[in-house]
């Protein structure tokens, strides 16, 4: 088992982690984005990076292996006064550290960070709905599924529904 450090990313992890998003897009047809097709390139994740400084309900956390990135786990609020208590979970895992409590643990410290930051109150999230691990790790969270986004997703000639999932501190 990994021996893994968690940390909030740094401007020098910006190389890594375009690199870490354009592989595990290829090991998942769960993320919203494909193998090289992350958006962003090196300077634009520093900036992003930089801008989450000065942001008191956004974050982005590592799950380090070394120098290896084996998960990263971000919460995105808005900065409009009638949104910004509501952050946005985004999570990945390479699928080599799956199924060793990484998830869990960047989830746990996102909703520890999320209750702290004196800002978000709910945190929302969607996934697919045939990601039976992903939904089940939510829920023992206290995620509830809020709504279904039918025929959301369209991969390899078929459609998949997105659950809209969320929860309030």
């Amino acid at each position: 088992m990994a021996q893994v450090i968690y940390r909030r990313a740094q401007e020098s992890d910006a190389g890594k982690i375009v690199d870490f998003y354009n592989f595990v897009g290829g090991e998942t047809s769960y993320l919203s984005f494909e193998k090289d097709e992350y958006p962003m390139n090196v300077k634009e994740q520093e900036e992003e990076i930089r801008s989450l400084e000065g942001k008191k309900a956004s974050i982005m956390l590592l799950a380090m292996d070394g120098e290896e990135i084996a998960g990263i786990a971000t919460i995105h609020s808005s900065a409009k006064i009638k949104a910004r208590h509501d952050g946005e979970l985004g999570i990945v895992v390479a699928k080599k550290y799956q199924g060793q409590g990484i998830g869990t643990e960047l989830i746990r410290q996102l909703i520890d960070w999320a209750k702290g930051n004196s800002v978000t109150t709910r945190i929302s999230l969607d996934t697919r709905a045939d990601n039976v691990k992903a939904v089940e790790l939510y829920m023992k969270f206290g995620f509830v599924v809020e709504g279904c986004r039918r025929n959301s997703t369209l991969l390899d000639g078929k459609y998949y529904d997105l659950y809209v999932m969320g929860m309030m501190l």
